[in-house]
């Protein structure tokens, strides 16, 4: 009883003063921050959720589809799955699709991350904010760097996924609910775009591909349980509900260890990769006069330019109008007016969009983080979730042995 008396207490202190101790009121007064932080969702929500089988302070998870720019609150219902809460359009995300790979290069993350009470940040200067937690385990096994990457409000991205206030005091109060009910930490799972199958055909050919089949299968382990997936890192790769032999455990830069799984997950998953994989096949046969893919950044090297662009611009310089890309990798403005364009034309790799335009939908902001003025409120997470007996003992009784 202590205990949880103790923790509700930590909960409460990290959610309401934890941020103003560290970094003091920027642009709210305490009063404004109490009433943005504290409050409470809508009635019709609440009832809306209470039909589902939803209580106020059940946990949550969070999903984020760039392409279609949605951001998606899950709820847990009294059976223990989760069910759709609330969905919301995202304002403004930075970038193209595609993980982040370095500071500056403008990208908004992609992949698994975990928020826990500490990230959250009712003194944000974007209205409300938590920090996401990149770089997580595997950004870090792949050298991956950035700091103060945010869902946020303002309407204004600088690398984050940024709310209008309005949708970042419902998002807030979904974290903070969820974290007085007794939850320690929500998920939240970023990804490119719905992974269907008639997605995965259309970028069939794009660089980051493998990354995306990777993160298909923690999406895909979602849509079968409706249960957020056991995240860990080995072999520089996400595994998802897996448990390493007795005495093992998961190193992100180290090789897996021999590991199991409930075999009712493992043949729900073969059961659901057949239909997928048929369903796939169609979609690449049928594609001609499909949707056209949305850019996506072409790798390490390309966030390298944009990284050099975003210093230079920070600098003052010159620059291009847009970042550069490997198509067109001009910096300086100066650069791109004297080059021919038949010239950047004919340098153009095949396998990527001959262009330098933004995503239209939503649009990117000029610069490629979060404020700074959100270092000292809020720690990025730094692991990916935890091995757990409880984790454990609900997978084995979901799927069984």
């Amino acid at each position: 009883m202590k205990s949880n008396l103790a923790r509700a207490a930590f909960v409460a202190t990290a959610l309401a003063i934890g941020p103003m101790v560290l970094a003091g009121c920027t642009e709210a007064t305490l009063t404004d921050v109490s009433a943005k932080a504290t409050k409470a969702l809508p009635p019709e929500l609440v009832q809306s959720m209470r039909a589902k089988g939803m209580s106020k302070n059940a946990p949550i998870m969070a999903r984020i589809f760039k392409e279609e720019s949605k951001l998606e609150i899950w709820k847990q219902k009294d059976n223990g799955r989760y069910d759709l809460a609330a969905s919301y359009e995202i304002c403004k995300w930075s970038g193209r699709l595609g993980p982040k790979f370095t500071e500056g290069d403008r990208q908004a993350p992609e992949g698994f991350y975990t928020v826990r009470p500490h990230q959250m940040n009712p003194n944000s200067s974007y209205h409300l904010a938590f920090n996401i937690g990149f770089p997580n385990a595997y950004d870090r096994a792949h050298g991956r760097t950035g700091q103060h990457l945010m869902v946020h409000g303002a309407c204004s991205s600088a690398g984050c996924y940024s709310m209008t206030d309005e949708q970042i005091e419902q998002i807030y109060a979904f974290g903070r609910d969820a974290f007085k009910g007794g939850q320690t930490e929500f998920q939240i799972q970023a990804f490119p775009f719905r992974m269907t199958a008639a997605n995965m055909a259309r970028y069939k050919n794009d660089p980051n591909y493998e990354f995306w089949t990777m993160l298909k299968e923690g999406y895909d382990h979602f849509e079968i349980t409706r249960t957020p997936p056991k995240v860990d890192v080995c072999g520089k790769r996400y595994v998802f509900n897996r448990m390493p032999e007795a005495g093992k455990s998961f190193q992100a830069s180290a090789a897996c260890p021999a590991t199991t799984q409930p075999s009712s997950l493992e043949a729900a998953y073969r059961s659901y990769q057949k239909t997928y994989e048929a369903a796939f096949a169609t979609a690449l046969a049928g594609q001609h006069g499909k949707t056209s893919p949305s850019p996506s950044i072409a790798g390490v090297k390309e966030a390298a330019l944009v990284a050099d662009w975003s210093r230079r611009r920070a600098r003052g310089e010159k620059v291009t109008r847009e970042p550069p890309t490997l198509a067109s990798p001009h910096v300086l403005a100066a650069e791109q007016q004297a080059v021919p364009q038949a010239t950047v034309a004919q340098s153009a790799p095949q396998a990527l969009p001959a262009t330098t335009a933004s995503i239209p939908t939503p649009q990117p902001a000029a610069q490629s983080n979060g404020p700074q003025a959100e270092a000292a409120a809020v720690a990025a997470g730094q692991e990916t979730q935890p091995e757990s007996t409880g984790l454990r003992k609900r997978l084995l009784g979901m799927f069984g042995g």
